[in-house]
């Protein structure tokens, strides 16, 4: 299917090395992508607890079915807006490991350690096999799986890379991790002291369980200082624990897909070239030779290219196709919820 959406050039444009007339512009569609990147970040300025990332994709889906806009994102912006979902992705996920202080994640000890890689895979083979069992369409129960064990809508941009998934499979996942995510803010709150948890206690517990790192901070600050510390710390530690499994999908994936080949009439890499930057960009962090100064531009950058890239995929959603299998992922959101909040609450109060 892939070769058949490859733009066709004619003899003319193949010997002068210039695109045919056939061939659609990205412009129209990266415009469209950087002005709701615009609209987001007002909107987070106007309401700080909506996450910028979180107004992307609410902006994305609204355009894809607003009339007089909804034309142009399923025509003329689509090629830019598809570029923004994949490329602008890809760079941001590259960015964000020099957010990954990797010194800062050891000082928790390796009993934390063990604790959140046994959190990260409970909820990844946990939410992954129920979501095959209620039979969700396409790719979705592995992204949504790979969202609510790492780290919300990054993570699902991650694998969706290396896995080829429908921009609606993607949209769709971001869509129920990031409202799933959105809720807890509310609710974990409201939960620390009849379960117990010291502040130091629930801000592990928030930084386990939690998908975005931006609804981290917002539920963790909830109990002080201590907590917000202490759940930065063990998000980080999820975030780290990306790259593996980004890798070990694309490993999988090609095993079962022997011989297929990319556009390039290449192999795919076993180890696909975005998780690999992602992996220098942490160890380039963790030498200290970057200022923070860079460091603060290079999370801006992240944040506006992992907007635009959301905006586009929210721009794919069809709602109607969603209506259809809302009810079976709204049950997989809730018990994906269920499974990692009750592992992470059990691996807590095994490392206090």
């Amino acid at each position: 299917m892939a070769l058949l959406n490859r733009p066709v050039r004619t003899a003319g444009s193949a010997r002068t090395g210039t695109v045919s007339r056939e061939t659609p512009s990205s412009w129209p569609g990266l415009a469209m992508a950087a002005a709701g990147v615009a609209v987001a970040w007002g909107v987070h300025g106007l309401v700080p607890g909506i996450p910028m990332l979180t107004a992307s994709v609410v902006l994305g889906i609204t355009a894809a079915h607003l009339p007089g806009v909804r034309a142009t994102v399923r025509g003329a912006g689509r090629p830019g807006l598809s570029l923004a979902g994949r490329r602008l992705m890809r760079i941001g996920i590259v960015l964000l490991g020099l957010g990954l202080g990797l010194d800062q994640v050891l000082r928790l000890g390796w009993a934390t350690v063990a604790m959140v890689a046994a959190v990260v895979a409970a909820t990844f083979l946990g939410t992954l096999w129920l979501g095959r069992r209620l039979g969700l369409p396409g790719d979705q129960p592995l992204l949504i799986a790979t969202g609510y064990s790492i780290c919300g809508a990054s993570a699902i941009g991650a694998v969706s890379q290396v896995s080829g998934s429908d921009e609606e499979d993607v949209a769709a996942s971001v869509a129920l991790v990031t409202l799933c995510g959105t809720l807890a803010i509310a609710v974990l709150p409201l939960l620390q002291d009849p379960l117990g948890l010291s502040d130091a206690a629930f801000g592990r517990w928030v930084g386990a369980s939690v998908h975005d790192v931006g609804q981290v901070v917002a539920t963790a600050q909830t109990a002080g200082p201590d907590a917000l510390g202490e759940a930065v710390l063990v998000k980080l530690m999820r975030v780290a624990l990306l790259a593996p499994l980004v890798a070990a999908v694309a490993f999988s994936l090609r095993a079962r897909r022997t011989g297929v080949r990319t556009e390039s009439g290449r192999r795919p890499a076993p180890v696909p070239l975005f998780v690999a930057g992602f992996q220098a960009a942490a160890a380039l962090r963790a030498t200290g030779v970057l200022p923070a100064a860079a460091l603060d531009w290079a999370h801006t950058a992240q944040e506006l290219l992992l907007a635009a890239a959301l905006f586009g995929l929210g721009s794919a959603v069809d709602l109607p196709s969603m209506a259809r299998t809302g009810g079976r992922a709204a049950l997989l959101g809730l018990g994906a919820w269920i499974v990692v909040a009750g592992v992470s609450y059990a691996g807590v109060l095994l490392t206090v």
